[in-house]
This record gives C-alpha cells, structure tokens and sequence, in this order.
C-alpha cells in the first residue's frame, strides 16, 4: 500500500517542524555571522573604509576625531582631481612615527599642473587661473595665507600637489618643498599611493556633510597657458 503523505492538520509529525526550525537556524547561524563578516572585511578592503581625524591640518573642514567615509574604488576608474578630499598612504618623509602612515589632505594640483602663489589678492595661481579658497582655515578674525611664501612648480607626471585647509599647522606639499629645498618629488605624493576619496563626514551627526569639490575649481583649465616667448633684444644704435 502507497504511504500517504501526513495530513498537517493532524497527527503528530507538525508538532516537531518549529522544533526542527530552530535547530536548524541555530546550526546555520555561525555560517551566516561567517558570511557576514567576510562581506565586511571585503567591503572594508576593497570599497568603503572609515577614518578618524587626529589632527588639525584640515580644520575647519575637518575637526579632530571627526570621522569620515572612504571610497575606494572610484579612482580605479580615474584620477584624483583637484579640490578633492583624500586619505592616502604618506611618504616616509612625511611620517612623524612609522605608525602613522594615513594622511588627508585636499588635491590642489594634478600632474603638470603650475602651481604660484600668489596673485596680488593674495591666492594661489593653478595653471594661470587664480583659485578662491573659502575652506582655509580661520579663527574668526585672520585666515591663513594660501603659501606660506612665494613658489611656482610644475607637477611631475604621476604626482600630486596636496595641501592641507590650516595650512599654518599642515605637514603637506609646502611644508615638505620647503624643508627639501625645492624637492619635487619629496614635496608631491604618488597617485598610486591614494587610498580613496574621503566623500561624507558622517560623524559627529552634528557635522554630517558631503566633501564635495568647491565650485571655484571649475575654473581651473587642464595643463598650465603657454608662456610667451621672450621679447628679443633690440639692437643698439
């Protein structure tokens, strides 16, 4: 005789499936809680990581023990541009300790770029075009210089010129140029040594904000004007 299949309204069989349930999500749960973490450590690896403030190079943009969201992959795909945010591995010219490899600054010039300062309203000059900073940093009455003394560069192919926002208290480009002497590559950074884009201050929630790249960039044309060629000397009489 064939078996019948069990009526679920009756008997004794349904009185062990909620039983048998809970046994089972008990024997799957440290396979999902394993899952879940290598998703994290993936994610983290590989596509956001989070990062907190230790110091005030960045101020007022950034305050100490802020904390802030990284992409990185977008730069997989291209280039830092100029006036964005990011966290990237410090040469070890710029290390206080070995410990502290982490840096963020702000992009201010890509390579080629021709970086002066400044023009008589006292900003810096990115390939001819005066730049507007509205993020230096300030302490309500005197904001900080763009240069802390006359300078023009060209970026090497494959570097960057990064600045911090209190420029007076920031071991960045400038600081690093003048303590070389002129050292252009000891002053830029590699970008492959960019570890991504800080895009969000997500905490505090008080100062949650988007790191977007202040409009007065837009401006800044690609690759410096040719300079005109000299004047040649007139012949005397």
């Amino acid at each position: 005789m064939d078996e019948q299949p069990t009526d679920e309204s009756t008997g004794d069989q349904p009185s062990g499936e909620p039983a048998a349930r809970r046994g089972s999500f008990w024997r799957e749960l440290p396979i999902l809680l394993g899952v879940a973490i290598v998703v994290a450590i993936l994610v983290r690896a590989f596509v956001l990581q989070t990062f907190y403030i230790p110091s005030v190079s960045m101020q007022h943009t950034l305050e100490i023990n802020d904390r802030v969201l990284v992409n990185k992959v977008v730069y997989h795909f291209r280039d830092p541009a100029r006036g964005e945010v990011i966290v990237f591995e410090a040469p070890p010219e710029w290390r206080s300790n070995t410990a502290d490899k982490d840096f963020i600054k702000r992009v201010i010039g890509v390579s080629g770029d021709r970086i002066e300062c400044c023009d008589p309203e006292q900003r810096l000059i990115i390939n001819g075009q005066p730049l507007d900073e509205p993020y230096l940093y300030s302490d309500g009455a005197v904001s900080d210089a763009a240069a802390a003394a006359p300078f023009e560069v060209t970026v090497p192919d494959g570097r960057l010129w990064l600045l911090g926002d209190h420029r007076s208290s920031s071991g960045d480009s400038m600081d690093h140029y003048q303590r070389s002497g002129g050292d252009l590559q000891e002053a830029t950074v590699d970008k492959d040594a960019v570890i991504g884009r800080a895009f969000v201050l997500f905490w505090p929630p008080s100062r949650m904000t988007w790191l977007s790249v202040p409009g007065s960039f837009d401006a800044v044309p690609d690759g410096p004007p040719e300079r005109e060629p000299p004047v040649p000397a007139q012949p005397g009489n």
